[in-house]
């Protein structure tokens, strides 16, 4: 009872949550106090201090003082939020909730956008980190205003609209250790209603790590993106009719993931590793999309998004992470026996992702006490996939030992809705609403099999899900731009279906959350302060396993959580000061019996080869505490403007499965980055910075046992440190 009665405490103490989405900055107030920050997270213009949203909204160069150079470093500066990178993907949880699998037929549970479109999967979500004007981390389960359901929250990536009568470029150019180059160009090309952005990066990198294997072929951490992006923007002379056209096209390179094998006892060094195969993770794809806004009458607006996306991933991996173990004989079975006691092997991986999305939505316009939004989404894509495994190669892939041929075909389309209404001047009632319905068909051509498994392939099973689900809260405007709310929200995340034969689907996921909160702006508005608390009821998790040595998607039962976040930003002329925190705590709130990759086995009351997760166990990616602070100060040094900075995030040790042990626990870690910013006129930006600077060695990801290669660890970057130049010319 008194840990309790100290939690609860402790939550009110901290209750918090930041700045709500698609910010812009409004013009800076005469105090040197803080801008207004302008969003439109509820599909209108508002002062953020008044949407009830749980977010973190930075601008692209907020972004760049806080060393966030890819979606990884998110996690740094936003409360509540925990990314990992495996294999092929990157996996991001809010409060707990998100993704801890992967699978052609599944979905993550934070949705990701890019300039309004919805990129469905994990395996494209960071080749679009560049020129960017905004990026928004919506807390809680998200899904009554705009695009795809989801169970953990939403990350909007805003990247800069083309600007009308306007003749503009610019030039960010980056040189560091570990040959870090990166260069990103821009041209703005405006004239009266009609304007186009271009923007291209370069960006290339060493790995951390060195293979000292002597057969060495590749260097795994080595990595190499060219990325273009086309923004078209015309408007009607009258204004009402806006059209955006946009396009890009990414490639990168890279010698696939520098992973540390457990165990290692050729080095016990994080940073080096020992591989014999010709390692490489190829990811290429383009996005294209038409965005239409009308205003069908002064009070009635309108929005359209057609969006095609086509995206490849091309990989091979050193399946046994060694030098030393050798393939099958060519004289003997490529059986179970055989491939454990001959490890070596070397995997190839494709994987195609052919989407299709539409939003529509219609929104009031008018100053009126009651707003409305209404929208439907609908989503169809292709998914081949084809996983093949050389048992008897250890250098290059020659022929296959195991086949994994397949393709899903997913299809979602929703309904969805929110009203809000003021009954009096200061106090307001939001209502929200979405039916969602998916299907996904999968298509088995090619599938190892198990003892006494007779299944004809091809061999074709599909799963349908449908859920209702919404949002209802209550809000107080308060003098001087304050808000207190309270709200009710209900995510969900489809089920689908597994990829041999014999398995069962999965069940869908859903995620209920009862959220209380805060924003004020005091001293003058030389202090911005928002809290929040929240309780989530979390149920059917969907986690990820192997049986026989296949990858399964299973449902882990029910979790429940409860945290809070507190935000603040100060700023007294050339002083500013940025804090986070975020406290969960997570756990299942049932005991079951799930598949475990690391030690297979049967427990005690557990059905065979399952083991047992009892109640209370820590939920997957919940890190406690979540913390970041920075500071700066800008002083005139004749005609240049010199700002250093400092900025310090600390994340605790959180679990990549629900089994405890050396394979699954990624430790807390501390990071500290420095950098001095030199702004010579208006054109120009000189910047020194170091990253890490304590060059503390951490784990970033526990990768666990695939069909494909072993598990091992990916550590997070040492120190790096480097000069970065900025330019602009033009109006």
């Amino acid at each position: 009872m008194n840990r309790m009665i100290y939690k609860t405490g402790l939550a009110m103490l901290l209750a918090g949550v930041s700045m709500p989405a698609l910010a812009q900055s409004d013009a800076a107030g005469e105090t040197g106090g803080l801008d207004q920050i302008v969003v439109t997270a509820e599909r209108r213009e508002q002062n953020l201090q008044d949407v009830p949203i749980a977010a973190t909204v930075l601008t692209g160069e907020q972004l760049q003082q806080r060393g966030v150079v890819n979606l990884n470093d998110v996690q740094q500066v936003a409360p509540s939020v925990a990314i990992n990178t495996f294999n092929r993907s990157t996996y991001i949880n809010i409060r707990g909730v998100g993704i801890a699998q992967s699978a052609p037929t599944s979905n993550p549970g934070v949705a990701y956008y890019i300039d309004g479109q919805l990129i469905p999967h994990e395996q494209f979500i960071g080749h679009s980190f560049y020129d960017i004007g905004t990026i928004e981390v919506l807390r809680g389960p998200q899904g009554t205003l705009t695009g795809q359901n989801s169970t953990g929250g939403a990350i909007y990536v805003r990247t800069p609209a083309p600007e009308f009568e306007s003749f503009s470029f610019g030039g960010d150019f980056t040189v560091g250790n570990f040959d870090r180059y990166r260069a990103v160009l821009t041209a703005n090309l405006g004239v009266e209603n009609a304007a186009v952005r271009i923007a291209y990066v370069h960006d290339e990198r060493d790995s951390f790590t060195t293979n000292i294997a002597p057969n060495a072929q590749s260097q795994p951490g080595n990595m190499e993106l060219d990325a273009v992006r086309v923004t078209a923007r015309a408007q009607s002379p009258e204004g009402n009719l806006t059209l955006n056209l946009r396009g890009e096209y990414f490639n990168m390179r890279s010698d696939n993931n520098a992973v540390k094998r457990r165990g290692d006892t050729v080095s016990t060094d994080p940073f080096v590793i020992q591989e014999d195969a010709l390692s490489f993770l190829n990811q290429a794809g383009y996005r294209v999309s038409a965005e239409l806004e009308y205003e069908v009458t002064p009070n009635v607006g309108s929005r359209m998004l057609v969006s095609f996306q086509d995206g490849y991933t091309h990989d091979q991996t050193d399946g046994d992470r060694t030098a030393t173990a050798v393939g099958v004989p060519a004289n003997l079975p490529t059986n179970g026996t055989n491939t454990r006691n001959f490890p070596g092997r070397v995997s190839v991986g494709d994987t195609v992702f052919e989407t299709f999305t539409a939003e529509f939505n219609l929104l009031s316009l008018d100053e009126g006490p009651f707003q409305w939004v209404f929208g439907a989404f609908v989503m169809d894509e292709n998914v081949p996939v084809t996983l093949l495994r050389d048992n008897r190669n250890t250098r290059n892939f020659v022929s296959s030992s195991s086949d994994i041929i397949a393709r899903a075909i997913n299809t979602s389309q929703s309904v969805f809705g929110q009203v809000n209404y003021f009954l009096t001047d200061s106090l307001e009632v939001l209502a929200g609403a979405r039916h969602s319905w998916d299907k996904q068909v999968y298509t088995r051509f090619a599938v190892p099999r198990g003892p006494g498994q007779t299944f004809v392939l091809p061999y074709t099973s599909d799963f349908s899900s449908s859920e209702w689900t919404g949002k209802i809260g209550l809000n107080y405007h308060l003098a001087n731009n304050g808000l207190l709310y309270v709200s009710a929200s209900k995510g969900y995340k489809a089920g689908g279906v597994n990829l041999t034969p014999d398995t069962a689907p999965f069940l869908p996921e859903t995620n209920k959350v009862y959220e209380a909160g805060f924003k004020t702006e005091l001293l003058d508005r030389h202090l911005r302060l928002n809290g929040a608390v929240f309780m989530s009821d979390y149920q059917d998790i969907q986690l990820a396993s192997l049986v026989g040595g296949l990858p399964v998607t299973q449902n882990a039962l029910a979790g429940e959580s409860w945290g809070a976040e507190l935000e603040a930003t100060v700023q007294f002329g050339g002083f500013q000061a940025n804090g986070g925190l975020g406290y969960l705590d997570a756990e299942f709130s049932n005991g079951a019996c799930i598949s475990d990759t690391n030690s297979p086995g049967t427990d005690v009351g557990c059905p065979t080869n399952l083991r047992f997760v009892p109640k209370g166990a820590v939920l997957p990616f919940s890190p406690e505490w979540t913390i970041n602070a920075g500071m700066q100060y800008t002083f005139a040094l004749g005609s240049v403007d010199v700002t250093p900075r400092v900025q310090w995030s600390h994340l605790s040790g959180q679990l990549a499965t629900p089994f405890v042990s050396v394979n699954t626990i990624v430790p807390g870690r501390d990071l500290l980055d420095a950098r001095i910013t030199f702004d010579i006129g208006d054109r120009y930006k000189l910047e020194a910075f170091a990253n890490n600077l304590t060059d503390e060695v951490y784990i970033a990801s526990q990768i666990q046992n695939s069909s494909s290669a072993d598990g091992g660890i990916i550590y997070g970057a040492p120190r790096t440190y480097g000069l970065r130049l900025k330019v602009e010319f033009g109006d």
